[in-house]
């Protein structure tokens, strides 16, 4: 079995890292490229950067910050926001991100996915999801950062996804965001196994069991938060060790 990994998020509005809760109510936390050395000091196995009004504002991805962050990080990050075009995943892998994350463009336009995977590498193209549950049980993906119903089936779309050239998926529950009630186990379960390809669980992590949990239930192969690492609830360290001690492997 692969090691578990442990991603802190930083979601970015105007050049700040902020927060909310089910994707409103948003707070400014602190600066990006701090954070993300932080991040790196406590041996974070990747670090996720979404620009998160780039898409809903017609603008693109914040390359300059981009450069900042990856200057102070020596782990994998993975960069999303307002991606809509090869020349522009291209400025991000050269401005120092390891992977891009596609959600609105790739909703749009599936074929972005299989021309990014065949010029870079399926491992370089992650395709987030945004999802909610609707009144019938299934989930909806949502884009423009959570503010359009797609009305499309999150587990079909995965399906898809992958199918188009998508190496991982980083799967946000809107119900959950920002909670810390614990990760959405019965949406990361059906989308996992609908896909062969690295599933991130998003949305709603607000304690050390909540980590644990999501592994032990074989939900996912990574657990994303953000909250509890910026205001200094928890830190990387101490899920990690947490994790070992409950005979999970992390790295």
């Amino acid at each position: 079995m692969l090691t578990r990994r442990i991603i802190p998020c930083l979601d970015v509005r105007d050049g700040k890292v902020v927060k909310g809760i089910n994707f409103v109510g948003i707070k400014e936390v602190g600066d990006p490229v701090e954070l993300a050395k932080k991040y790196n000091d406590q041996r974070a196995d990747e670090l996720v950067f979404l620009d998160i009004t780039a898409t809903w504002q017609g603008r693109k991805t914040m390359v300059d910050t981009v450069r900042r962050v990856a200057e102070q990080v020596f782990i994998p990050l993975t960069v999303g926001g307002g991606i809509s075009s090869i020349k522009e995943i291209r400025a991000l892998l050269n401005s120092g991100a390891d992977k891009v994350s596609l959600n609105s463009a790739a909703l749009d336009h599936p074929e972005l996915i299989t021309e990014a995977s065949r010029m870079y590498g399926s491992s370089c193209i992650v395709v987030a999801i945004d999802a909610r549950k609707q009144p019938d049980g299934t989930w909806h993906c949502y884009k423009a950062g959570g503010r359009i119903d797609t009305g499309k089936d999150a587990v079909e779309w995965a399906k898809e996804a992958v199918a188009a050239g998508a190496g991982e998926i980083l799967l946000t529950s809107m119900d959950a965001d920002g909670t810390k009630q614990g990760f959405d186990l019965e949406l990361c379960k059906a989308i996992r196994n609908a896909v062969h390809v690295p599933l991130i669980a998003s949305g709603g992590c607000g304690s050390l069991d909540h980590f644990s949990e999501v592994f032990e239930e074989d939900a996912a192969d990574a657990a994303l938060a953000a909250s509890l690492f910026h205001y200094d609830e928890l830190s990387v360290l101490d899920v990690k060790n947490d994790l070992k001690r409950k005979g999970i492997r992390v790295r």
